[in-house]
This record gives C-alpha cells, structure tokens and sequence, in this order.
C-alpha cells in the first residue's frame, strides 16, 4: 500500500470515531495526477445525496501531459461504498451530528485509487490543547528514555 496523501488535519480537528475504505470514481488523467501526488483534501469533506456518497472540495492538480481531458479540479468526486455504508454514514451524519472526513488516499496492492473516510467529531478549543499537552509529554518521554 503506498499512501499519496495524508490529512494530518482532521486528526487534530476532529475526533476520528469509525473508519471506512471507499473506492472513487476517477476520469483517467485524474489517476495519473494523483498517482503522482498531486491532490489536496485538507479541505474537503464527504457529503451524502439521495443513496451515494461524494467527496465535495478535493483538488487534484490537472495532469502536465494532459490536454483537453484534463477536468475540473474541484468538482465531486462519487465515492464507491457499499449501500450499507451510505445508510449508517447517513444515519450517523443526520442524527448524530457526526461529520465524515477523509484521512488519506492510496494505492493498494491491485494498483486502485482508494480512499481512507473516517466518522468523526469536531474537537473544542480545550481538546485540541489537551491532545498537543499528551503529545508534548509523550515526545519528552521518549526523549528521556
């Protein structure tokens, strides 16, 4: 598995509760931008039409070689999960409160562009400074040792 890129962002934002694997629907220069790492999703989130998931805000540079198949670089991506999937991210999103983020993007072993989505919680003020104050003590431990 080689990861393209990582969301460090959501894990001091939010408070990852449950994580999911989604494929996602690419036009053919797209893949090759993003193979080449390419993309940004710090900004982006997961939203939910009718029985499919979208991933809404996701950049993916247009590819050098690229001419006219190049497509917009913001524009919703589907995400590919099972319906079971869709209805409990849905409930969760709906009654809950919850927000669905994506952690990362890889390749897996068969060479497919998958997608690392995760149910998560935001974090107020006072968890964020909490969690920096255990990584901090964490880090001087492992100093100390």
């Amino acid at each position: 598995m080689k990861i393209l890129t990582n969301n460090r962002r959501a894990y001091y934002e939010y408070e990852i509760l449950e994580e999911f694997e989604a494929g996602l629907v690419l036009v053919g220069t797209e893949v090759k931008s993003i193979k080449e790492g390419r993309v940004n999703i710090k900004e982006a989130y997961v939203e939910i039409k009718g029985s499919e998931a979208f991933i809404v805000g996701m950049h993916v540079a247009p590819y050098r070689e690229g001419n006219l198949q190049n497509v917009d670089p913001y524009r919703e991506r589907k995400l590919l999960l099972n319906r079971r999937e869709i209805k409990k991210l849905h409930a969760q999103v709906t009654q809950a409160g919850l927000t669905i983020v994506p952690l990362k993007i890889y390749v897996n072993k068969k060479g497919l562009v998958k997608m690392e989505i995760a149910l998560a919680r935001g974090k107020k003020l006072y968890d964020k400074r909490e969690a920096q104050k255990e990584r901090d003590v964490k880090r001087q431990l492992e100093r100390y040792l």
